[in-house]
């Protein structure tokens, strides 16, 4: 009889609308994870821009803003006064505006692109360098109580 024919017919296609129905809801179940859960919180910023910090270098003022990077790992160990090893320092100086890297060295926080140097050892009295040959020292000062914290918050 037909009726016992189409029946594995009618089970195979419950089936397998079954199985696509569980893939769907699988994929819609992996979009949300992936948008909650992995790139909403990369797109978000980690904290608000910080703010920059005046300095007086050879004469001629110096803005300084030290930034985290937006894919930092806020989980590496390796955090010197709340920086990264991912971030890095936005300098606006006479006429260069210079981002220079975070260095993984021990200790305050330094950034250099091996050319220029900025270091806050001495929050009062930070380091730029000029690599050129030998290292030209550039003599600065903080300005009104505008540096920013050195301590290591490891």
């Amino acid at each position: 009889m037909v009726e016992d024919g189409s029946k594995p017919l009618v089970e195979w296609q419950r089936r397998a609308a079954l199985g696509r129905a569980l893939g769907v809801a699988i994929g819609m179940a992996s979009l949300l994870w992936l948008l909650w859960g992995g790139l909403v919180p990369a797109a978000l910023p980690l904290d608000a821009p910080a703010a920059a910090s005046r300095y007086r270098c050879d004469g001629d003022l110096l803005v300084a803003r030290i930034e985290n990077g937006a894919v930092d790992a806020l989980a590496v160990p390796n955090t010197i006064a709340g920086t990264l090893p991912g971030a890095f320092v936005v300098i606006d100086w006479r006429d260069l505006h210079l981002q220079l890297p975070r260095t993984n060295n021990a200790g305050p926080p330094s950034f250099t692109d091996g050319r220029w140097w900025w270091s806050l050892e001495d929050p009062e009295r930070p380091d730029l360098r000029l690599r050129r040959g030998d290292q030209v020292r550039f003599a600065c000062e903080v300005l009104d109580g505008d540096a920013p914290d050195s301590g290591s918050s490891d």
